[in-house]
């Protein structure tokens, strides 16, 4: 599918305008509430669902199918991404109303990073066959790793990345508001909540290599690939308010995204053989009924699991934030991290 350059043009200026919106909105730093992450969740899921609506029009059902494939198969992937978010966040007391401006330069970064990925990952697909193999077998192992090592957490400190940035970089170890960068004895120095930032945008990048290429696995055109991943990333930010006291209840989420990603390798690796491309509709159904029966199946686990919802994303979340206020307020009283 050949797009001109005044579509992506179009495209960009029309994600741009709802990411100003979204800033608007949030300017004043305020804690995102359940009600209000459930509203915006619901906003941009719809953007989504018509952006599909769009190419059916436009391109046709097999188009529009491809798609459809592709954002649900990358929306699904993001709520593994919440999971190390929230982990993010709690290692590092990350104070409720900060946490959305994290989330939205975050999203920023994730978008120009996953675009240089689609181009550079669907280029070695259409000129080198052989590297529909290699990207089968990354996601096979991926989808090995998460079924089976999905409880092993690395601390976000000891995170390279970070680590390089706060030996680069003079780092204050405590907030200054929702300031990334601030002035200490004169000297301009990044704050803690930039340093979470890192940690946010280099974990994403980790995530964008598996998503990306279970996507390319259904379809290597660029614009179809990008459209998918930016619509499921726009929302991923309410989602995180929506999920975060629940995550608790998906104890089996992981298994449904490791058998997507295996399902994906395996597809990537079939397109290059006799048996073809797999008909977008098996794609389809195979994705909705796998993340449908780990979501049942993770509900139904943990039936006697009560959650208190209350004013933020979940009980977990709610009590969380309000220690890491705390924590927080402690900290910057005597200038240590948190």
């Amino acid at each position: 599918m050949s797009v001109s350059w005044w579509i992506w043009a179009v495209l960009m200026l029309a994600i741009a305008a709802m990411l100003a919106v979204d800033l608007f909105l949030h300017r004043d730093n305020h804690v995102i509430g359940f009600r209000e992450a459930a509203i915006w969740s619901g906003v941009w899921i719809a953007a989504g669902l018509l952006f599909g609506v769009v190419l059916w029009a436009w391109q046709g059902g097999e188009v529009a199918g491809t798609y459809y494939a592709g954002y649900l198969i990358e929306k699904a992937l993001s709520i593994d991404n919440v999971f190390v978010f929230a982990l993010i966040f709690g290692y590092f007391a990350v104070p409720a109303a900060y946490q959305h401006k994290v989330l939205f330069w975050g999203v920023i970064g994730a978008l120009i990073f996953r675009l240089v990925f689609i181009f550079v990952g669907a280029e070695l697909l259409e000129t080198f066959f052989w590297t529909a193999y290699v990207f089968g077998a990354f996601l096979v192992y991926t989808g090995y790793k998460m079924a089976f090592q999905h409880g092993e957490q690395t601390p976000p400190d000891r995170n390279p990345v970070v680590r390089l940035v706060r030996k680069v970089i003079p780092t204050d170890p405590a907030y200054h508001g929702d300031k990334f960068f601030t002035r200490v004895d004169g000297k301009r120095a990044a704050t803690l909540l930039f340093v979470v930032l890192i940690a946010i945008e280099t974990t994403d990048l980790i995530f964008a290599v598996d998503s990306v290429a279970a996507i390319l696995a259904i379809t290597t055109s660029t614009f179809i690939v990008w459209t998918a991943n930016a619509f499921a990333i726009l929302g991923l930010r309410s989602l995180y308010f929506c999920l975060a006291g629940l995550l608790r209840r998906f104890v089996h989420l992981h298994y449904g995204l490791a058998v997507l990603l295996a399902f994906a390798g395996v597809k990537l690796i079939l397109s290059e053989t006799p048996v073809g491309k797999l008909p977008i509709p098996v794609t389809l159904g195979v994705i909705v009924v796998t993340i449908t029966v780990s979501i049942v199946w993770s509900l139904r686990s943990t039936r006697s699991v009560t959650l208190d919802t209350g004013e933020h994303a979940g009980g977990d979340l709610a009590d969380g934030n309000r220690q890491a206020t705390n924590r927080n307020s402690a900290g910057s009283s005597t200038g240590t991290a948190p």
